[in-house]
Parts: C-alpha cells; sequence; structure tokens
C-alpha cells in the first residue's frame, strides 16, 4: 500500500473539480468533488488507515460509491488513472495555475492556450509586462489582483505559529483602541479562525474619519515600512516581516466585512451557494435579493447568517466542512469558553525546569480564579529538566501536602510528567505513581521510533493503570519538529477503552492534540485536558491557545475534564 496522505487526496479531487468546470460539466458533478476534496482535507484520520482496515469510505461526508473506489485507487496505487486522462485533455501546468487563489478555470485555461502560460513564473512575468492585462476582459485590476496572490502565495511560505503573531497583533491593536474614532476593530483570517499558523494579518474597524485612523495606522512604533495606502485601507510591515492590512468601513457594513474576510475560502463558497439557492448575492458589502436589487447591509455578523436562515457559527468552525449543514439545523454547539475552565492541571516549577515556586504558581493560578491546579514536573529521565528522582518527587509530595493545609477554597493536586522509555515502560516505579493525585506520560526520546514500535509504546503507557493522561501526544513542535510516527487512532480507541485523559496541550510551540485530532478523540468518547505546560506563573495566559484549539474541533465543556468542579476531577482520577 503506498502512503497517500489525505493533503494529497484532497489535492486530486479539488483539482478534477477545477477541471471539470472549464469542460463544462454539469455543477452538481463538480460539487460533488468539491464537497469530497473538503470532507477529506479535514478528516480526522488518515484514509490509508481506513482502506488497510476495510472501513466503508461512503461514511465519509460527500463520499459516494464512485469517489469511494477513486479513494481506493489512489491510496493503493499512488495514482488515478480517472485524474491523469482528464489532465491529458489541458494544457501542461494548468493544474499549478489553478494552485494561485484568483485564478480561476476560465482564466487559467485563456493563460494557457492564448499566452503559452505553463508555470507561476511564466505567469509572473506576463503581468509586468503588460501582456495579462491586455487580453479581453481582463484588464489591469485583475492582473495587479493575481500579481498580489502570487506574492501572497511565496508569503505563506513563511508563515509563523499564531502564539507569534498573536500577541504583535494585540499590542497593534491596544495602540490603536486609544483612538476614540475607531470602533469595532477585530482581526479576521485565518487569526481570527485561530488557525495554527498564520500569514498576512488583516484588521477590520469602523471610523467616520478614515483618513486620522489610517495615518495612526502607518504611524505606529511597531511600523518597519508602509506597503500601501489607500482611501478605506493600509498596509504596513512590522519586525519579523508580518504584514497587517487594515481596512476601514461605514458603520452599517462592518457584519458583512467582517464575515467576508474572516473566511475561510471554503466557507465563504458554501454560503454563496445557500445564497444563490435563496435567489441573493453575498459580498463584503451585504446581502443583494436578486430579483429586487436591494441590498441589506448589516452591522453584525450574527444579522448577516439570520438573513441566510442559519444560526451563527463562531469563526473557529468556517472552514467549509458541514458547519453550514449544521447552523441550518440550529445544531452549532456552544463551544468551550476559557471561563469554563476551573484550573490547570500541567505545570512545571523550580524542582525541574520550571521558573517560579510551587507556591507562587498556585497563587497566581487562584487569582485567576482557578478551583485547582496539578505540578507536574519532569521524571528523571528528563535528565536536561532536573527532573524528579525518587527522592525528590517525595519531597516535593510532601511540600505540596503541607500548602494545601494553608490555602483555603484550592487544591494543589500532586503529579508527574513522566518520561515513556523506548520499550513503553515509565520512569518511576509502580508504588511511588500510586501515591500520586495525577500521572502524565509523555513521549521526551526516540522519538524516531518505525509507527509499530512508536503505537505499541505509547500504548503500553496508556494501559498502565497508574497514568491518568498522555501529554502532547503526538510530541510534535511547530516549524521545528514533525510529528511521531504513531497510529492515533489506535491511541485514541485505547484512550477512551481505559479511560486516560489526551492533553491539548496551550502551549504555542505545541498546539498538541491538534483540532482535527481532538475533535476525533472526542468523538470517540476520550476526556481530553486543556493544560498549559507552564513553565511560569505568565504562562498561565497560554490556556487561551489551547481552548482555540478546542473551539476548532468542536469541543465543548463537557468533553473537557478540567472544566469540571474538583470533586469530579478527583473522581475521574480515582476511578482510573
Amino acid at each position: 500500500m503506498r502512503v497517500v496522505k489525505n493533503s494529497a487526496i484532497a489535492k486530486v479531487f479539488s483539482d478534477i473539480a477545477d477541471l471539470l468546470e472549464i469542460k463544462g460539466e454539469i455543477p452538481f458533478k463538480i460539487r460533488a468533488y468539491q464537497k469530497a476534496a473538503r470532507a477529506i482535507d479535514h478528516l480526522p484520520t488518515e484514509i490509508e488507515q481506513m482502506v488497510k482496515e476495510g472501513g466503508d469510505l461512503k461514511d465519509i461526508p460527500g463520499v459516494g460509491e464512485a469517489i469511494a473506489k477513486k479513494i481506493t485507487e489512489l491510496v493503493t496505487t499512488g495514482k488515478l488513472h480517472y485524474y491523469e486522462e482528464l489532465r491529458a485533455e489541458f494544457p501542461e501546468g494548468i493544474s499549478t495555475l489553478l494552485d494561485i487563489p484568483g485564478v480561476g478555470p476560465k482564466i487559467a485555461i485563456r493563460l494557457c492556450n492564448e499566452l503559452g502560460i505553463n508555470t507561476i513564473e511564466d505567469l509572473e512575468g506576463a503581468i509586468l509586462d503588460g501582456r495579462v492585462a491586455s487580453l479581453p476582459r481582463l484588464g489591469d485590476k485583475v492582473a495587479e489582483n493575481i500579481l498580489r496572490q502570487i506574492q501572497a502565495m511565496r508569503t505563506k511560505e513563511r508563515r509563523i505559529p499564531i502564539g507569534e503573531a498573536l500577541p504583535v497583533v494585540e499590542d497593534i491593536m491596544a495602540e490603536l483602541r486609544q483612538n476614540p474614532d475607531l470602533r469595532n476593530l477585530t482581526p479576521a483570517g485565518s487569526l481570527r479562525r485561530f488557525r495554527e499558523t498564520v500569514g498576512d494579518i488583516d484588521l477590520m474597524g469602523t471610523t467616520d474619519d478614515r483618513e486620522r485612523i489610517l495615518d495612526a495606522f502607518v504611524g505606529l512604533p511597531q511600523v518597519k515600512e508602509v506597503l500601501a495606502m489607500g482611501g478605506t485601507k493600509a498596509s504596513i510591515l512590522v519586525p519579523g516581516d508580518l504584514q497587517i492590512d487594515l481596512r476601514l468601513v461605514d458603520h452599517d457594513s462592518f457584519g458583512s466585512l467582517l464575515q467576508y474576510f474572516t473566511g475561510s475560502k471554503q466557507h465563504n463558497i458554501a454560503l454563496r451557494e445557500r445564497g444563490h439557492r435563496q435567489k441573493l448575492k453575498l459580498s463584503e458589502y451585504g446581502i443583494t435579493d436578486l430579483e429586487s436589487g436591494v441590498i441589506d447591509k448589516f452591522t453584525t455578523e450574527e444579522a448577516f447568517y439570520e438573513r441566510l436562515g442559519l444560526q451563527f457559527i463562531p469563526p473557529e468552525l468556517r472552514e467549509g466542512q458541514w458547519e453550514v449543514e449544521r447552523a441550518e439545523q440550529n445544531a452549532i454547539p456552544r463551544l468551550i469558553e476559557p471561563g469554563d475552565l476551573k484550573g490547570d492541571l500541567h505545570l512545571h516549577t523550580q524542582w525541574s525546569d520550571g521558573h517560579d515556586s510551587i507556591e507562587s504558581i498556585a497563587l497566581a493560578a487562584r487569582a485567576r480564579g482557578y478551583q485547582y491546579i496539578a505540578i507536574t514536573d519532569h521524571s528523571a529521565g528528563r535528565g536536561i529538566a532536573r527532573g524528579l528522582n525518587e527522592e525528590r518527587l517525595r519531597r516535593q509530595i510532601i511540600e505540596i501536602r503541607e500548602l494545601n493545609e494553608r490555602m483555603d477554597g484550592f487544591r494543589i493536586l500532586a503529579g508527574i510528567e513522566v518520561d515513556i522509555r523506548a520499550d513503553g515502560t515509565l520512569d518511576l516505579p509502580e508504588d511511588l505513581l500510586a501515591e500520586l493525585d495525577i500521572v502524565f506520560a509523555a513521549v521526551h526520546s526516540a522519538m524516531n521510533q518505525e509507527q509499530d514500535k512508536m503505537t505499541q509504546r505509547i500504548l503500553r503507557a496508556i494501559k498502565n493503570p497508574h497514568v491518568h493522561v498522555l501529554a502532547h501526544p503526538t510530541c510534535r513542535l511547530l516549524g521545528e519538529r514533525e510529528p511521531i510516527r504513531a497510529d492515533l487512532e489506535a491511541i485514541f480507541r485505547a484512550a477512551a477503552e481505559t479511560n486516560t485523559a489526551l492533553e491539548i496541550n496551550a502551549m504555542p510551540s505545541r498546539l498538541d492534540l491538534k483540532d482535527i485530532h481532538a475533535f476525533r478523540a472526542k468523538e470517540l468518547g476520550v476526556k481530553l485536558i486543556i493544560a498549559t505546560d507552564a513553565h511560569s506563573s505568565s504562562q498561565l495566559d497560554l490556556i487561551r491557545f489551547g481552548v482555540g484549539v478546542a473551539r476548532r474541533g468542536w469541543c465543548e465543556a463537557k468533553h473537557i475534564l478540567n472544566t469540571s468542579p474538583l470533586e469530579d476531577v478527583e473522581a475521574f482520577l480515582k476511578h482510573r
């Protein structure tokens, strides 16, 4: 069996939809491939695993018998004969051009046939020398937009983790909000949808004095370079080469603008298709009734979705999956919010590689309104982290018990982040683990093991009766370290069977579990924990990043263990 990832399969079906559109196939057939591509790209399990285990691919939304057969062919052979034949009907390079946002099937075929363009470099040259703008019905505006999209594609290679981008954006927003003429300032795009990495940043706002606000924006001390400035929009570059755009509109159009620029592209396509069936046209300016020509403007997104007959869809869910269908049925759940959390269960102190004492981090957590925390310093296997051996762990347990006697209305749980050795055994003796309130088990070494060996290693740890939580399950570091190779489906199922919780690690460099994995684990009945892995009191604030991941995974408060009061958490831990 060939290894073909979901993203690659989704790309094939997306390309097929584009090529069928060029051929003028019936819209139903085109939408079928588009819907299948979206579903596959966001599927929380790898399709190759489903094929290997003989699963029914028709259980995937949008996948019927014909597409299921094509998926099986792709996974088992690495090729799709239908796709190869379809591509042969078109000029070489057509698929490359279709990858550029703003270049639809009709424009792509004209660029190939009329200008002989096959590569992005060819297209860029043809825009710069005026050939693209000279094509009938294209012109300078279309050509300039395509050039901007090409440049944006290149910056996407420099996408940065949301944990780096968000603080920069929030600093800029804080300064802008000092101007009383600016209202409704809100980030849009992938940042608002809480994607784990972001490219350019879009800020939206309303004002009665656009010139003054844009002047203030380009005059911010963080500005490294002013890229553009017009009547309603300005673009700046800040340190780290992060581009930030500010768009200003009238107050009565803000809801439409925010919805449009929040995206995603596939979500907006799904909304446009729904609007078309209702004889409505959607844009950033509002919703137009095609029969009367009347345009409705919206000050809020809630009103925009209501006009379409939909329940409001939180930004984190707008990824073109099944959120529109759920909103039609009024079935969008109340997603978890930071205020739902009652404690943080993964914290490090001066006892290992943290910076604060147990007492100081407990006081900081109590000041946040938490009811409890867990101290989970590293075990001795993490030599570089000054991990705890048996003697030091026993002394730490005594200190925690003594602190609990002095802290009214607050509880510190004694725990450990114990290493899972290469063979699946744990780095501390069973009798000592049994004395602890909570045990996190984690892989920190031998991360290059083959998938079967790594899977068995983790399964052995999960089945240990003293392990309550699997910490940062895939061990990834965004932009630095790839996830371990493991059968996550088997791990999730074992966690459900043994009542072992899985962590959504809120550290911005990790965000592990990721959103689609959190969704799948939740779907299988696994209890999840959102924890910061904080190494100082100030890092308690990072919990919001874990909440963002959980929201993207359609998690409600009931799916997260540490939204429960202390007695329920203790009952879960004792039952395990």
